[in-house]
């Protein structure tokens, strides 16, 4: 019996320890949860992030060859897909012969002004010619009235002197007549000119325009990246604005953190960030805080809700926040975007990140 006794006083005890060392570990691990969220923010609903661009034709045309394969890492610059650009050759020699005849036009112009400009200065010069004949006639006309008052001289001899003079003064009137229409020929040789440069400035600019044409039948790499999503085959007709593939540009990937507006008060930029990805549980991955968006996600959405309609339930609304992942401290190869991950925000201020650093280069895009 008292075996018995001692087995039930043992068993109690140990009982007690177990329950008092669960109810330690619980306030322990209750308290350190306690602390951290006081000291951090955290949110599960959050994903990688990257710049995705698609790949368009300028123009319309054939698909003569096509350079890439489907999830393909390619340079910028690098050429795609290239369209077949004969007719688009064809109207940029046509633009060539067009300024070229457009030229020639100005040269003939130019040289009909010239022309007409010579023929009035001629006239000016003999305009002054004749201006000095008919003083000298003049002065002849007034010595022989003069003389024939006195009877110096004959009737005959008088009238000569007077033709001579009228013929002069006729002269005069005709010569100054010519240079005034030479004068108006001129300033229209000259409004010739002006619209001859004109149209070489048009038909420069369709040339311009015909070239910018044909290099659009050469379709480029915007930027480093893999391409994906192909959709271009050889021979295939495409029309100006049609996709032929998407940029997912790998080298610059930040976490989209969807905090509830109940969170975003206490978090600020430049604050340090742990992001876990679901994919690799095992990797840590370091960031900052880096911008807040100024509206909620379902502001941005196609039909944003209308709070208005009556059937009103009021549901947390959620704030983007973007973070910026440190290239320099991380391993990020392996990571995609839209991938989810685990983020957690220390709410101590930090300083913000050096020139130069990853974190930084994340707000300056993709192409510069």
């Amino acid at each position: 019996m008292e075996e018995t006794k001692q087995n039930k006083s043992s068993r109690k005890l140990i009982t007690r320890i177990i329950f008092l060392s669960l109810l330690v570990i619980g306030s322990i691990y209750g308290y350190m949860k306690y602390r951290e969220a006081k000291g951090y923010e955290t949110t599960d609903d959050a994903q990688l992030d990257t710049d995705i661009s698609p790949v368009t034709a300028r123009v319309s045309g054939y698909i003569d060859k096509v350079y890439f394969s489907d999830n393909q890492s390619v340079k910028m610059g690098d050429t795609l897909v290239l369209l077949d650009n004969r007719d688009l050759k064809i109207k940029v020699e046509q633009a060539e012969a067009a300024l070229q005849n457009a030229q020639a036009g100005l040269g003939s112009t130019k040289a009909s002004a010239y022309s007409v400009e010579e023929g009035g200065n001629t006239s000016t010069f003999k305009i002054d010619e004749l201006k000095v004949r008919l003083a000298s006639a003049q002065n002849e006309y007034e010595r022989y009235q003069k003389m024939l008052a006195e009877g110096s001289t004959t009737q005959q001899q008088f009238d000569k002197v007077k033709t001579e003079k009228e013929s002069l003064e006729r002269q005069v009137e005709t010569a100054l007549q010519f240079q005034k229409e030479s004068s108006s020929k001129t300033g229209a040789a000259n409004k010739q000119i002006s619209v001859a440069e004109s149209i070489i400035k048009q038909r420069q600019t369709d040339l311009n325009y015909a070239k910018l044409q044909l290099s659009y039948a050469t379709i480029v790499a915007p930027f480093d990246g893999i391409v994906s999503k192909k959709n271009a085959l050889t021979g295939q007709l495409i029309q100006a604005g049609q996709p032929l593939c998407s940029m997912v540009n790998d080298k610059h990937i930040w976490v989209v953190a969807n905090f509830k507006e109940t969170q975003i008060s206490k978090i600020k930029e430049g604050m340090d960030v742990a992001v876990k990805v679901d994919a690799f549980p095992d990797k840590i991955i370091t960031g900052k805080v880096l911008s807040s968006s100024p509206a909620t996600g379902s502001k941005f959405s196609l039909i944003p809700a209308d709070n208005a309609s009556g059937n009103y339930v009021k549901v947390v609304q959620r704030i983007p926040i973007k973070i910026g992942l440190n290239y320099s401290d991380n391993d990020l190869s392996g990571l995609k975007p839209g991938m989810s991950v685990y983020v957690k925000v220390s709410l101590k201020e930090s300083t913000q990140p050096e020139s130069g650093d990853p974190v930084e280069k994340a707000t300056t895009g993709v192409n510069k």
